[in-house]
């Protein structure tokens, strides 16, 4: 924190297991924003004529620096969002680095060298001062895939982080401040600024210094950042909700399908955009599928996210424990099977939501069209492989989804089908050099990898 004549407004860091303050950050001003996009724009010019072995330096040290700070980023983590201790030490960290070096093996297989078009060289240069809003679901995940790819390009980067998660955007800032000087950068390559969406977030969005916008949250927040960067036409990348489906055909293994299901559904506490919150069974399968969901997600019972053995941890907030509950309560006024779980609270202490299966869900139904992003499973009949896409492609979004089947031929097929942005068949792992999305209103743009890569950069025609 800056030295300062005056106390300013703080914002509370709250233990969603605990209920208790566990920090405060100084919430950020139009002015603190002024002042970063100024420093942006004075370093712009000395980053970006950088060479390209300077910024994979900075990209290889900011991946092993994250790498050797795994137990004390995951313990803030588990300790400001919630996410399960195992989970944060598994994902929440390698995601982040298995992402960062995925830019650098990018960089260092050309991807700046040019491409010749007949009497044309085109070139990939940086756009300028990039704006990274981020969220607190996946906190370092989501600041590296805007970050890390924004610097490499060769762009200044000013970075709102959530204010649910400050503390690992701190630890965050504490690395890159470390790499960045020993690359030599100059000041205000990268910076910080702490606070809310409406103050700081639309400041950024607005000013006329800021090139880019690359936002990851709500689809209602990210509508207002598209709107408010239309003004100065701005570059904007967004990665929105999502309600994704989980098409389980006839042929598949339904028992392995439906707990692989159950498990993504629920990982993070259920806040997850591109979590497989649909669960599409045949109608002759509902009944059984339905119980092997159920008792699947029994096993997973609310508790401290800091115990290893512990599967779900609670909501990041009250305000979003009772956004999820209303949706339970909306699920069951709506004619949804309550097979598990529902709107009581499930711990004396901490923002838990009991994990909550539901059954006989028709595809119109509030609970199957709106993004819950909480430990809440739909499970919904289809009555055949055209229903099933229907179905799936049935909401506003389009961000993550899966098929199961026997036949991967079969599966594929299926999955082309899928108006989505990304779909693993038979459980395939994650890949955090894929590029990562979503069509319709889950977002436009992509992260990670190349094509991460491609949306900070402009493209530059020399006719020779």
């Amino acid at each position: 924190m800056s030295h300062r004549s005056r106390e300013p407004a703080v914002i509370d860091v709250v233990n969603p297991t605990t209920e208790e303050v566990i920090g405060t950050v100084r919430a950020g001003t139009p002015g603190d924003v002024d002042a970063a996009v100024t420093r942006a724009v004075a370093a712009f010019p000395a980053w970006s004529a950088t060479s390209l072995e300077t910024r994979l330096a900075v990209v290889r040290g900011v991946a092993d620096a994250l790498a050797a700070r795994t137990d004390s980023l995951a313990a803030t983590m588990t300790a400001e969002m919630g996410t399960p201790i195992t989970f944060a030490s598994r994902v929440q960290v390698p995601n982040p680095v298995g992402i960062a070096r995925g830019v650098a093996d990018v960089l260092a297989g050309g991807y700046f060298d040019g491409e010749e078009i007949g009497n044309s060289l085109v070139l990939r240069e940086p756009i300028g001062v990039v704006a990274a809003i981020t969220p607190w679901n996946f906190p370092l995940q989501q600041m590296i895939a805007k970050v890390v790819p924004a610097l490499a390009a060769g762009n200044v980067v000013v970075l709102k982080p959530s204010e649910l998660a400050p503390m690992t955007a701190d630890l965050l800032a504490s690395v890159l401040t470390s790499v960045l000087a020993d690359a030599g950068a100059p000041e205000g390559v990268f910076s910080v600024v702490h606070g809310t969406g409406p103050v700081v977030g639309e400041a950024l969005a607005v000013h006329p210094m800021v090139d880019m916008v690359s936002f990851t949250g709500s689809t209602r927040a990210g509508r207002r950042v598209a709107a408010l960067a239309a003004e100065t036409v701005k570059r904007v990348a967004l990665e929105l909700g999502g309600k994704s489906a989980n098409v389980v055909l006839d042929d598949a293994d339904l028992t392995r399908a439906v707990k692989i299901g159950v498990a993504n559904a629920f990982m993070n506490n259920g806040q997850a955009c591109s979590a497989w919150t649909r669960l599409l069974v045949p109608a002759s399968l509902h009944d059984q599928a339905l119980e092997i969901a159920v008792a699947a997600a029994s096993k997973y019972e609310p508790g401290d996210p800091a115990l290893p053995t512990t599967r779900i941890g609670p909501a990041v907030s009250a305000a979003q424990r009772d956004r999820v509950v209303g949706y339970i309560r909306q699920g069951i006024s709506e004619g949804a099977k309550l097979a598990l779980g529902g709107p009581e609270r499930p711990t004396d202490r901490g923002f838990h939501v009991a994990p909550t299966v539901f059954g006989s869900v028709l595809p119109d139904m509030t609970i199957a069209q709106e993004e819950i992003f909480g430990p809440v499973l739909s499970v919904l009949p289809y009555t055949d492989d055209d229903d099933a896409v229907r179905i799936a492609n049935s909401t506003i979004y389009g961000l993550g989804g899966a098929v199961f089947s026997a036949d991967p031929a079969r599966a594929l097929s299926i999955a082309k089908r899928l108006r989505t942005g990304q779909v693993d068949i038979n459980g395939a792992a994650f890949n955090t050099n894929a590029p990562f999305g979503g069509y319709r209103q889950s977002g436009t743009g992509r992260e990670f990898g190349r094509h991460g890569l491609d949306e900070f950069t402009e493209l530059k025609s020399i006719q020779h």
